[in-house]
């Protein structure tokens, strides 16, 4: 299973999180956010990875030029596009950047949210899905109503996402089946501060269920 935690804003953290297990480290690419991190801190965490990760800048109502030129900079593997972008600005990115993986967020708060999700399948490699907060893009610590994506089955891989902690992804995961799971919140001390200790709960509670 795919596991990202998200968030990231120091190398020690990085480095660490990576050698717990994590197969994907994002980044906030938004300088709203409290956990924003420049292309330079970026590439200081990549510079320091043990292993090799998928590394995702997130990003929301951005311009494809914008997102390019920090993708160049920073040595991304991947752009996770957490806005208002339509479909066709993801295939647009797609091919513009060749060989990056585009991920579209969909913050769920109706369940048509969930039929408007399966319609990025197309023109995004990954979808994830993450709880709707009015003033927040995510990073907010509230959980999904997993019961209403069990039937979940969009044409591409999907991460679940929204107030996963290694306390509950036991039940998450049991009642849905995602390709893959993002944290934040729930491995942090505060926003941006990672939590060495949840992660590696994390990765324990993982393990127990042979993911």
């Amino acid at each position: 299973m795919r596991v990202k935690i998200c968030g990231i804003t120091k190398p020690e953290q990085g480095e660490a999180i990576a050698g717990l297990g994590a197969t994907a480290l994002g980044f906030i690419c938004v300088p709203a956010s409290p956990r924003y991190v420049t292309p330079a801190g970026i590439l200081a965490v990549v510079e320091r990875l043990p292993v090799p990760v998928d590394r995702i800048g997130v990003f929301a109502n951005t311009t494809k030029e914008e997102i390019c030129q920090v993708v160049a900079g920073a040595r991304l593997t991947g752009v996770q596009l957490h806005g208002d972008e339509s479909a066709e600005f993801c295939g647009e990115l797609r091919q513009a950047l060749a060989g990056v993986e585009i991920l579209k967020a969909v913050r769920v708060r109706t369940p048509e949210a969930l039929s408007g999700a399966a319609g990025y399948a197309g023109w995004a490699d990954t979808l994830l899905l993450d709880a709707y907060h009015a003033e927040q893009l995510g990073g907010t610590g509230k959980t999904l109503d997993w019961s209403s994506l069990r039937l979940f089955r969009p044409s591409c891989p999907w991460l679940l996402a929204g107030g996963l902690t290694p306390e509950n992804v036991v039940e998450a995961l049991s009642a849905v089946r995602p390709d893959g799971i993002d944290l934040s919140s729930g491995v942090e001390r505060a926003p941006g501060d990672k939590d060495l200790g949840k992660v590696a709960r994390l990765f324990e509670r993982l393990r127990l269920l042979r993911f």
